[in-house]
Order: structure tokens, then sequence, then C-alpha cells
């Protein structure tokens, strides 16, 4: 895997992930918040989504959705970027210095295996739980055929 992949999973990852676990995860790290200058501040925005009926027909606007994004430059040089769904300003900035120091060789491997990690099976495992509840009330229409034709 090349970096920019890496890059895309951890940033799917930071953004995805629920901001009470990354901070409980952040605080087992013991790590203090590395020193940065706020960029561009966690600002709150819409983009519009698009869809597709049945997944190949023509495309149409479905609707908006919130975003929050925040770009931090460490004292070291890194440049830290999140963009992540919904409203809250904490966790997009605490996304994007994590971003910055993932760039460090210093930080990247510790973070990839305690923080990335952990975070990415909490989500697998919240998803898969989730499929569960939605298949246990799924419902099977069927179709009898009267004799009568």
């Amino acid at each position: 895997m090349d970096a920019s992949q890496q890059r895309k999973k951890w940033m799917s990852v930071l953004a995805r992930a629920a901001f009470s676990d990354l901070q409980t995860q952040w605080a087992t790290l013991d790590l203090p918040l590395p020193v940065f200058q706020v960029i561009r501040p966690a600002e709150i925005g819409l983009a519009q989504v698009r869809a597709r009926m049945g997944g190949g027909g023509r495309q149409f606007n479905m609707g908006d959705v919130t975003l929050t994004r925040a770009v931090v430059k460490l004292d070291s040089g890194e440049m830290g970027y999140s963009y992540l769904q919904g409203r809250n300003k904490q966790h997009a900035e605490l996304a994007a210095v994590i971003d910055g120091l993932m760039q460090t060789s210093e930080y990247q491997a510790r973070l990839i295996r305690e923080l990335i990690t952990p975070l990415a099976a909490l989500k697998a495992e919240q998803e898969q739980l989730r499929q569960q509840q939605v298949a246990s009330s799924k419902v099977d229409f069927f179709t009898l055929v009267r004799g009568e034709d």
C-alpha cells in the first residue's frame, strides 16, 4: 500500500470514529498534544450529496450533509487536514493534529498500532453489530400462486 492510500485509510478512520472513542483512545496513548498553528480553524459547511437510482441510473441531488473541516501546521512543519461529517469542531481539530503526527516517522508506527488500528476495529465491530440488528428484522416477502388462471 503506497503512502497516499495509507493516509486515506487513517484519515477515514479518524473521520468515521466517534469523537468519544477518539478522545478515549488518544488519552490512553499518554502523548501530549503537540504544539501547532491553526491554518484554517474548524469550520462547518454543507456538501451536496448526489446519488443514483438503483446504483447505476441517472444521478440526482439527494440532499445536503453537514461537514466540518480543519487544517493545522505542526511546529515540525507537517500539515494536518481533516474533513468529517457532522458539526464537531473539536473532533475536526484533533483529527487534523493526528493527521499531522501520522506524517512523522517518529509517531506514525505507534499511532497506527495504538490508535488507528483499535479505532478501525471498534468501528468494524459496531458496523457488524448494526448489520446483525438489521438482518434480525428482515422480512422476506413471497407470493402464493392461486390455482385459478
